[in-house]
């Protein structure tokens, strides 16, 4: 772990990407092929019993293991090592079957799965717990009345409700593809040295095998990883979706905009120089993470071409960068929680800052107006023609227009902000009904 850690990733999941868990689970696995093969008959069941009972962590020099990886080029093969000194020392016979057929990838790929099903299970409280805040804010602000901006310029009236439904939709859609994964993703590794199996790595053996770590059984996979990658890629998607959210709250904390604002504690946000300052921190280390993602999930992808039954390099490049990219993930899905539940909103400051045109946000409302007498075309080159004179004579839009058309009934209808919303209510509440 480095020196940052603690700050881009969640402090909570530190365990389940401890080197301790990881060799936790790889004896894990272990275990449950003993069990498998004694359970079918393929090794005596005290031998099982033996080798499964010295599957714990504390038996294993764990320096000494890591120093050893780069030998054999995997973890699993230095682990093996040690476990049978250990088994020896106390049932020399029962030591001859341990990883009986299998491979290192059969141990390592299961393990692997065993960390990110532990990981899905986190993940899923935590972005129910993300979706039931962004619920929250969005039913708050239904009629909340904001700018809608448009490459960074002030284009037309909305709601903040309608802004945060869409950060809502986004999430419910990482939601449902997470659920969808889970189909394609809990799955054993087990096929022996390139995979078809032999007299100790049966089919019979893979499902109890399967059913003793709780996941399904599989036609080997070793070097087919397309649903890794689309883990991977699930991940890359959920990470863009949080950083989406923290872009457009920190564009909506700055000085001359000052719409919206993290939550306010002792010493949070501040300025090393200047002590005025209400910097977006949470939003910042989220999108730090947020940039970091799609390189790693480019490397998965890259990953993906492995030669023949098992690859030189390929399958290596997966192990840290996996690691990498749920921790960034978890690390932004935990601040974006903190960030949703305690974000302060100035409606007041929404309004003013709707102001600020000098009515020139109404512009589309007007030519929609005059377009049922003047036709599409004429209407909206008019109404241009209106805002340039506005700004050149540095008027409101509402005097251009009476000027050029003073018979204009109702008027002031048109340069109220409610009134220019166009769906953004009626279309919020209709997907609150799918949450109600």
């Amino acid at each position: 772990m480095s020196f940052y850690s603690e700050t881009f990733y969640a402090r909570e999941l530190s365990e389940l990407f401890s080197d301790r868990n990881a060799i936790a689970q790889l004896l894990k696995v272990e275990a449950a092929l003993a069990i498998a093969q004694g359970e079918v008959g393929i090794i005596p069941e005290t031998a099982a019993k033996i080798i499964s009972d010295c599957c714990i962590v504390d038996t294993i020099d764990q320096v000494s293991l890591k120093n050893d990886i780069v030998l054999g080029g995997n973890a699993a093969i230095p682990l093996v090592k040690q476990l049978t000194k250990v088994i020896k020392n106390l049932d020399f016979e029962a030591s001859k079957y341990l990883h009986l057929g299998a491979t290192s990838q059969d141990i390592i790929d299961t393990a692997t799965i065993l960390i990110i099903k532990e990981y899905v299970d986190w993940l899923d409280k935590k972005l129910n717990n993300l979706q039931d805040a962004l619920l929250f804010l969005t039913k708050e602000h239904v009629q909340t009345l904001m700018m809608g901006r448009t490459l960074l310029q002030q284009a037309k009236p909305m709601t903040f409700g309608f802004k945060t439904a869409g950060w809502l939709e986004s999430i419910t859609r990482s939601i449902n593809r997470l659920s969808e994964l889970k189909d394609r993703l809990f799955y054993i590794q087990l096929g022996g040295a390139v995979g078809c199996g032999n007299t100790t790595i049966t089919v019979e053996v893979q499902e109890v095998f399967a059913k003793k770590l709780d996941l399904k059984p599989s036609f080997p996979w070793q070097s087919q990883r397309d649903s890794l990658v689309e883990f991977a890629s699930f991940l890359g998607i959920l990470s863009g979706s949080l950083g989406k959210i923290a872009r457009d709250i920190s564009l909506l904390m700055q000085t001359e905009v000052a719409e919206v604002f993290e939550g306010i504690s002792e010493d949070k946000g501040g300025s090393s120089s200047m002590p005025h300052k209400r910097n977006p921190v949470e939003c910042a280390l989220i999108l730090s993470n947020t940039t970091r993602t799609p390189g790693l999930v480019a490397t998965m992808l890259s990953a993906l071409p492995q030669e023949h039954e098992r690859s030189a390099g390929l399958w290596h490049s997966e192990w840290e960068t996996l690691t990498q990219l749920m921790n960034l993930t978890s690390g932004s899905l935990v601040k974006s929680i903190d960030l949703t539940r305690n974000l302060e909103v100035d409606k007041e400051r929404m309004l003013q800052n709707i102001e600020i045109t000098n009515g020139l946000i109404y512009a589309e409302k007007v030519s929609l107006y005059l377009s049922k007498s003047l036709g599409k075309m004429q209407a909206h080159e008019s109404v241009k023609k209106a805002c340039f004179t506005a700004i050149q004579k540095q008027k409101h839009l509402k005097e251009i227009v009476l000027e050029m058309y003073p018979h204009i009934e109702n008027i002031e209808e048109l340069f109220k902000p409610e009134n220019a919303i166009g769906n953004s209510v009626s279309w919020v509440e209709k997907i609150l009904k799918k949450y109600s």
